[in-house]
This record gives structure tokens, sequence and C-alpha cells, in this order.
């Protein structure tokens, strides 16, 4: 009894008292412990600064080729309407990494995503498939060198054009009109939001057209080859010239293929193989090389171009380099 009387001489209830004096003493111990400061989170990924800047290389540099061709009118053969629009959807590639760099960090929201990742992908299908085009109408001009100048050629260039970016907006909005990963994140592949059967497709799509460039140059190198032996043979040159020429024909195809597969090759595969769980640090590490061939583009198919190369001395300094107007196209060209 008279314990119970010097318990409650405060006349505060047991349980409040208890409750009181563990509340002290935690806040003794907790004030005798330094206080653990949180680590800074990262608030931009350097992998996207270094998307965005690419993306920016790119726009800029594919905006100087559409300039070009554009303000050209002598520029309207099938061969710049293919290469304009190779520049057309790398240039809207590059804006799609610039419009994904900044809806990512200032204005975030599942529309956004939909839209910015359609517009990728629709670009570098473009891109794609007018360097399929590209291959397509280089065979010919060397296949059907007679007829290739005609109106059926011309015909044939915009069924190309209409097809191509037709089936390249397809490809943009199917995330976007709801196949797409996120309702279900299992379902999503190495870039989100694209579900994994979606980035299937674009990747033996890809396989697909890449062999068919292959098949493609094999037989315009062999063609090469022989336009350059039959040149020889006209004009009486030697063996060692018609090899040097030959040589780098095939050279320059080498090259094209060759920068084609190194860029796309490595995301087209790690594609197939990988899904969402996999470490984003790989994915960044396979699509930067695929932006890259955006950047290549140009220098490939536009700068080196010799009526390209008038048009932008024109522009730019208002006259044309003798040793440019003088130049002959050569098997090398191609």
């Amino acid at each position: 009894m008279n314990e119970d009387l010097k318990v409650n001489l405060s006349g505060l209830p047991r349980d409040y008292l208890d409750a009181a004096a563990a509340e002290n003493i935690s806040a003794a111990v907790s004030s005798r412990v330094p206080a653990v400061k949180p680590e800074p989170e990262l608030v931009v990924n350097p992998w996207d600064i270094v998307l965005c800047t690419s993306g920016t290389l790119i726009s800029c540099e594919n905006a100087i080729v559409v300039l070009i061709i554009f303000h050209n009118p002598s520029l309207r053969a099938p061969m710049f309407l293919l290469i304009g629009s190779l520049a057309l959807a790398d240039l809207l590639a590059g804006i799609g990494l610039i419009i994904n760099f900044v809806f990512a960090y200032l204005l975030q929201s599942e529309a956004t995503k939909l839209v910015t990742i359609g517009l990728i992908v629709a670009s570098f299908s473009a891109s794609v498939c007018s360097l399929l085009a590209i291959t397509v109408d280089r065979y010919l001009s060397l296949y059907y060198a007679l007829t290739y100048h005609s109106e059926r050629t011309v015909t044939f260039t915009y069924v190309m054009l209409v097809m191509l970016w037709g089936t390249s907006i397809c490809l943009g909005l199917l995330p976007v009109m709801g196949w797409n990963c996120l309702r279900d994140e299992t379902t999503c592949s190495v870039v989100r939001p694209l579900t994994k059967n979606n980035a299937a497709i674009l990747s033996v799509s890809f396989l697909f057209m890449f062999a068919l460039m292959l098949q493609l140059y094999i037989q315009i190198c062999k063609i090469v080859m022989r336009h350059a032996h039959q040149i020889a043979l006209q004009h009486h040159f030697l063996a060692t010239s018609h090899y040097v020429t030959t040589r780098r024909g095939v050279s320059t195809l080498a090259i094209i293929l060759g920068t084609f597969a190194a860029c796309w090759m490595p995301f087209t595969l790690y594609s197939l193989i990988a899904d969402y769980t996999y470490p984003s640090i790989y994915t960044y590490a396979t699509l930067l090389p695929a932006t890259y061939n955006s950047i290549i583009n140009p220098v490939i198919y536009a700068f080196r171009n010799q009526e390209i190369q008038k048009a932008l001395c024109l522009i730019c300094c208002g006259c044309i380099p003798s040793s440019l107007a003088q130049r002959a196209r050569s098997p090398s060209d191609v």
C-alpha cells in the first residue's frame, strides 16, 4: 500500500509515468549518438546527359543536311530524296533524345513518357529504313544503269518513302495506343515503357533489314568490280589502277556496312536477351553507340556527295572550289 502511494504521488497514472521515463531515456541516448546525415541523391543521371548531348549534336548536324536539300531545288533526284529522308529521321531522333531528357527531369508523367518513346522509336525506325532504301536505290542505279533516270524510278522512290515512313509511324504509335508496360512492369523490356514483345519485334526487324542490306551490298560490290574492270579494259588502264579503284569501292562499302553493324548490333542483341531486371547501365552502354550512327550518317551519305558539297560551299562562301568542280566520279563513290 505504501509503495502504491509513493508511486502515485504525482497524481498521474502509472502507464503515463512509464512512457514518460522511456521517452526521456531514448532522448538522452539519441542526444549522445551523432546524427548520420543522409547521402545526397544524384539529381541527374550522367548517362542521360551524354544522351542529350548526343541528341543535340545529331540535331545540329542533320538540320544542316535537311536545309541544304530543302533550299536547293536541283537536289530532287531520288538519291537526294532518300538522303533527305535519312537526315530528317535522324533530326527527329536527336530532338526526341533532347525532349526525353527535358521531360524526364522537368515534366514527368505517363503521357510524356509515351509520346517521347513513340517519337524515338518512329524516328530511329525511319532512319534504319531510310538506310535500307538508300541501299536499294544504289543497287538499282547500278543494276539498271540505262533506265535508272526515269519517271518510274521517281515513282518507286516516293512509294518507298511513303511505306517506310508509314511503317515507322505505326511502330511509334504502338506504345501510345496501349502496347506498353506502364500497367504491368513484369512485361517491360530494357527500354521502359516498351514491352518485351515490342522490343523483340523491333530487334528481329532490324536483323532482317541488316541481312537484306548485306546481301544488296555484296551484289553492289560485284557490279562495281565488273564495271571497274570494263572501264579499265576500254581505256587501257593498268591492272594496278583497276585494282586500286576496285579496292577503294569495296573498302567504302565495308566501312558503310561495318559502321552500321557496330552501332546497332549491340543494342539489338541486348534487347533480345535482356529485360527490365537487368542493370540500366547495360542499356545505356548499348544504346549510346546506336545514337552515334545518326551522327555518322550525314558524314557517310551526305557530306561525301559532290552535289551536296557544292551546295554547302555555295551557302557558306558563295563559290565552288575549282578542285571540287573538276572532280570526276569514280567507282569508289558508291
